[in-house]
């Protein structure tokens, strides 16, 4: 069992408030991801469910029980950092078996739990060499043995891709996400990234300035921001946010408009505009379009589009993909 409770939770460094009044339930089995931009607090977080931080105030329960109080290495949690933390003088055989050897399991348990682990990750080919004869990759697949074979109630990912090439992080992100599916194992994961937030998790929790802005899957937060910041966050290429007198006919403060979702024409348009640059990526076509009174619009076309730096176009949002916001920032729900 693996059901992480965070109720009330607040830290604070001096006067200096990190997480402010945190309620969370993550049930047992899920992937979640925490997600927000540098300084949000979504480390802190993640440190302070794994007892690596002291919490100022609330309570974090796992299966029921507030672990507040209890040392890191009794929570029954295992961390996979950033840094692979790696012991060089070490086999792979020897550091996925660390953890297991110095709580004094007998070594047949050890074997079978290493052996099991590296079959999983694919690692068996390695055991018998050092992290220095390794590639990024295997490494960080060795920091994760090194978590599976203590069977913990939950895993806890710090930003684990940060080091790796953009081939080898889409490459990772899948072994990870099949893993834990596997397994079935609570996971929490940390990351800036909002593409791998969307990519692997079952629900996403948002983090802004230390406060939850909205939890949900990936397609809810994507379909359904529930304010301003998740709809400029969440989402690649980012979504159009357009006020003032642009906005105005649309009875809003803000529209939000998704770059798929807004056609190009060379005629008409409800915004009219001077392409500044047009990326042809193969698959899409990327326009970047500025319009008088809304600043600059970004249209993601599917192929080629014909379109070049210097035209002027017509912008056409998609019926029923509108999102309007409040003057508080807030969705309008129609």
């Amino acid at each position: 069992m693996g059901k992480i409770e965070l109720q009330g939770v607040e830290k604070s460094f001096g006067k200096v408030d990190v997480i402010s009044d945190v309620d969370l339930t993550i049930d047992d089995g899920t992937f979640v991801v925490f997600v927000g931009p540098s300084g949000c607090g979504k480390s802190t977080l993640l440190r302070l469910i794994a007892g690596l931080e002291d919490v100022t105030a609330g309570k974090i329960l796992i299966d029921g029980v507030d672990v507040v109080d209890t040392p890191p290495a009794k929570r029954g949690l295992s961390m996979v950092f950033q840094s692979y933390a790696l012991y060089p003088h070490m086999s792979v055989r020897k550091n996925i078996g660390f953890g297991l050897r110095m709580a004094g399991r007998p070594k047949s348990e050890i074997d079978q739990k290493v052996e099991a682990a590296a079959r999983i990750l694919n690692l068996t080919p390695y055991l018998d060499r050092r992290p220095g004869q390794l590639s990024g990759g295997q490494r960080q697949r060795v920091a994760i043995g090194r978590a599976i074979v203590r069977e913990p109630k939950a895993f806890l990912f710090d930003e684990p891709l940060s080091n790796l090439d953009a081939a080898l992080r889409v490459q990772m992100r899948l072994e990870i996400a099949k893993l834990q599916d596997s397994l079935g194992t609570t996971a929490i994961y940390v990351t800036h990234d909002q593409v791998e937030a969307m990519t692997m998790a079952d629900r996403i929790v948002v983090l802004n300035a230390g406060r939850i802005e909205q939890v949900g899957s990936p397609l809810e937060l994507y379909n359904h921001p529930a304010n301003l910041f998740v709809a400029g966050f969440i989402g690649s290429p980012k979504m159009n946010l357009i006020g003032g007198a642009a906005a105005k006919a649309f009875n809003a403060a803000t529209v939000g408009i998704r770059p798929e979702h807004l056609h190009a024409g060379r005629d008409g348009g409800v915004w009219r505009g001077k392409v500044s640059v047009a990326e042809h990526v193969g698959s899409d076509t990327f326009l970047y379009v500025h319009v008088d009174g809304a600043g600059e619009m970004t249209v993601r076309a599917p192929g080629e589009v014909g379109i070049e730096p210097g035209d002027v176009i017509g912008l056409t949002p998609e019926e029923g993909r509108i999102h309007r916001f409040g003057e508080d920032g807030k969705a309008i729900v129609a």
